[in-house]
């Protein structure tokens, strides 16, 4: 698992993460951080992730490095009260504000879905501009949401979802949850919001690409993202045809669950590193 970990995650220190996003900006790509770690057990760890990404927006300022952060609401605290997620929030979304940056609240799993929409609105309309969400393509209320959040003019990451889910609130057949990320990449942009495609899989790439083409969408009118680590080829391969990508990458001690995540959402990565691995020790 610790090998694992090494593909997806910049390394365990702030300074990990900068020197990955260097990397990555070196390369044409944009970037967004993700610090460790989730379903804090008391407003104390609460407090510290509120520090950890007022730390990390003022090393990316200081540095000047093209990157956003992404959160996790449980990580703020949602699950001891919503009131306290909210304002931890609203002090780490006002500090990306005054470095001209954005903050992206993440989608977990289903028991969190209601109140993350609620605090995305409830942020917008506090008058927070630089702010978005996520939206799980496997839920089945996924179009719903996308209607209901038109009004916005949102910036949403439309993900297909990796969380275990029933198959009563989630697709789970491979075809059907595409062809709801199409369709939901279609009506977000039919409402005029900023998307972020973040998937792996060529044939929503090329799905996505033909929307792109056939609205005329300039590059700045959306973008691609993808995970550190996965199919850097194909994601070179975008970057060259013009498309803004942006890579997700985390940092921080807590990287056992997301690599069992990572893990979890794609079995072949396995495959990848034992390939990697193997490849590494014939150069020996």
């Amino acid at each position: 698992m610790r090998k694992l970990s090494e593909r997806y995650i910049a390394g365990p220190e702030l300074a990990d993460a900068c020197r990955v996003i260097r990397r990555q900006n070196a390369a044409g790509k944009l970037a967004t951080v993700d610090v460790l770690g989730e379903d804090v057990g008391s407003q104390g760890e609460a407090a510290a992730f509120v520090t950890a990404y007022l730390e990390t927006l003022e090393a990316i300022e200081r540095e000047g490095l093209d990157a956003n952060i992404s959160v996790k609401p449980t990580a703020f605290g949602l699950k001891l009260g919503y009131d306290l997620c909210r304002r931890n929030l609203e002090v780490v979304i006002q500090g990306a504000a005054k470095r001209g940056s954005f903050v992206r609240v993440e989608m977990e799993d289903s028991s969190c879905t209601d109140d993350t929409l609620r605090l995305y609105r409830e942020l917008r309309e506090a008058g927070h501009e630089n702010v978005g969400v996520v939206l799980q393509a496997y839920l089945r209320r996924t179009l719903d949401d996308v209607r209901a959040l038109a009004d916005l003019g949102p910036d949403v990451r439309l993900v297909k979802g990796i969380y275990v889910e029933p198959p009563e609130i989630a697709f789970q057949d491979a075809d059907e949850i595409r062809g709801s990320f199409t369709a939901a990449l279609e009506a977000l942009f039919e409402s005029g919001a900023y998307v972020g495609i973040a998937t792996h899989d060529d044939a929503l790439i090329e799905a996505a690409i033909r929307l792109v083409d056939g609205r005329l969408l300039a590059p700045g009118d959306y973008e691609f993202q993808m995970l550190l680590g996965v199919r850097e080829r194909v994601g070179n391969e975008l970057v060259q045809a013009g498309h803004r990508l942006r890579i997700y990458i985390p940092y921080g001690r807590r990287w056992y669950e997301y690599s069992l995540r990572r893990l979890q959402e794609n079995p072949k990565i396995a495959g990848y590193i034992a390939a990697d691995t193997v490849s590494r020790l014939l150069r020996l």
